[in-house]
């Protein structure tokens, strides 16, 4: 057990023990129990547009990668497992709360999974009992629950998705709502209704759309809303459109673009997107290998995917977007798929390097800008006194790119989060794109590995055309890497000031390698 693991293990345990002290006496309670105010969140939180699900794991790699926000589920039949008139307050604990906001992260709480004793059909999925009697009817289940979940944690969680993938017909796989399309429309409708009683702050969001199983759906939604003379004075009822996006990148304009002409249709074209889910998880991991993948995604491709999605979302306008999710817990099934940026044991896979990079160089874009080629992507993120822009090849072809230069210089990031500084030459960078990785039965379904390329230079981006990058050159197969190496090792020449020599860096290596050595014999466990 190496020391990460073991302070990670220390972590947990000691916040295990803070749950039995924190709720012991309480048991199971009522959700009105005298519960401290939510403590502040940091003056300076990480770009809140950022997220991963279920964060609260481990709250501390959370921190340190700056996730501006989490998705956590409250189970309706978790929460009421002893019956209506109890509360079970160790199903979502104050605690575990509070350290998510001390750690500058925005709480946005699911609601979902009807008890057994709340409908009168399949237990998890069925429609709560009541749901058409007045909001303020005690026999309203669904409003009394939600009334009663919203004002527990008010302050502490003010937006709550309504349900999960309610595009999902109940006998496909990943179904999780047995009502139908008006049956959810009054889900949300109750929802909104009874959540502002108690909290006039409070955000609703609709339930995530896969948007594949029903293209339609949102627009089916808003049909039934609309016939309700009382929508339009209250926002239809709901604040965000969520929408849940996995494997292809480019997808996300065509769906973003889609949703967005289904709300404009209704006077909403203002309505928030946001992504809640997102991912490409991997089928080579030795740890969790994935037996039956629908797309042959390896580790780096799951850390190119978020590059490619995260920038796309930006530059399609979505508010925030989240990667599903933070870590595999609990441990997947043997030869099913790993979604964590960490696996079960907490430690990394390569996408979680590439998050920290992304909450470092794509954080404060207040404008972004995707210019589309055939050959390659690139789009622009403005983020004040910096730019970043991000290329990839989208064909199975490497590049061999021009990009005009802003700046004196510029900072090459990898996916990896790997930097250094390059200058320009002829007012020109050039960068070597690799090709993507293409199956040949699904195509090009994502782009090859990423370049990110900093500057500290404003830009507006109506002048996008002097900001194209143009293809100099097309790679032959296994080019890619050479060519780099070539070019980065040619720029430090052209800076001879700022090359390190390799002796300086083995004898520095040796230096370092001794110095672990002699601390080892102290520090190290036997």
């Amino acid at each position: 057990m190496n020391t990460r693991t073991r302070q990670l293990n220390l972590a947990l345990f000691a916040a295990l023990l803070a749950a039995i002290f924190s709720f012991a006496a309480a048991g199971s309670a009522r959700a009105d129990d005298d519960i401290p105010p939510p403590p502040e969140p940091p003056a300076d939180p990480p770009d809140r547009r950022f997220g991963a699900v279920e964060t609260y794991h481990t709250p501390e790699l959370a921190d340190e990668a700056n996730v501006g926000w989490t998705r956590i589920i409250f189970y309706w039949s978790e929460l009421k497992k002893d019956g209506p008139d109890e509360w079970n307050w160790f199903h979502a604990p104050i605690y575990r709360i509070d350290r998510e906001i001390e750690g500058g992260r925005e709480i946005v709480g699911v609601i979902k999974h009807t008890p057994a004793f709340a409908t009168d059909g399949i237990t998890g999925a069925g429609v709560p009992r009541g749901l058409y009697l007045p909001v303020d009817d005690p026999g309203n289940l669904w409003a009394v629950f939600v009334r009663e979940l919203v004002e527990a944690y008010r302050g502490r969680v003010d937006r709550w998705v309504i349900w999960n993938e309610p595009d999902i017909e109940l006998e496909t796989f990943g179904g999780d709502w047995q009502g139908t399309t008006a049956d959810y429309v009054q889900l949300v409708r109750v929802a909104y209704l009874a959540a502002h009683e108690v909290n006039p702050d409070v955000k609703i969001h609709l339930g995530g759309l896969t948007y594949w199983h029903n293209p339609d759906y949102l627009s089916e939604f808003l049909a039934l809303m609309s016939k309700d003379p009382t929508a339009a004075e209250n926002d239809y009822y709901f604040d965000v459109v969520s929408v849940h996006i996995y494997f292809k990148p480019e997808s996300t304009l065509d769906i973003v673009e889609s949703l967005r002409e289904t709300l404009t249709e209704y006077g909403l074209e203002d309505r928030p997107i946001w992504i809640n889910e997102t991912n490409a998880p991997p089928y080579d991991d030795p740890a969790q290998p994935w037996d039956d993948p629908g797309f042959p995604v390896t580790q780096e491709m799951q850390a190119s995917y978020l590059i490619q999605e995260f920038s796309l979302a930006l530059a399609a306008g979505v508010e925030r977007i989240a990667v599903y999710k933070w870590i595999d817990e609990p441990m997947p099934q043997p030869g099913f798929e790993p979604y964590g940026l960490l696996r079960y044991d907490r430690s990394p896979r390569p996408a979680y390097d590439t998050f920290r990079m992304m909450t470092t160089h794509f954080a404060d874009t207040d404008e972004a800008f995707h210019i589309p080629r055939d050959d390659f992507q690139q789009v622009i993120l403005s983020r004040g006194d910096l730019t970043t822009r991000v290329f990839w090849a989208r064909t199975a072809a490497g590049l061999l790119i021009d990009v005009p230069a802003l700046s004196e210089s510029a900072l090459l990031v990898d996916q990896t989060g790997a930097e250094i500084v390059i200058y320009p030459h002829g007012g020109m960078y050039t960068l070597d794109l690799p090709g993507a990785s293409c199956d040949p039965d699904l195509g090009c379904f994502m782009g090859g590995e990423p370049r990110v390329l900093v500057e500290a230079a404003a830009v507006d981006l109506a002048d996008w055309p002097v900001m194209a990058a143009s293809v100099q050159a097309v790679l032959p197969d296994g080019d890619s890497f050479e060519v780099n190496t070539a070019r980065t090792r040619s720029l430090f020449e052209a800076q001879p000031e700022r090359s390190v020599k390799p002796v300086v860096v083995l004898l520095i290596s040796l230096g370092l390698l001794i110095v672990s050595l002699g601390a080892c014999r102290f520090l190290c466990p036997s």
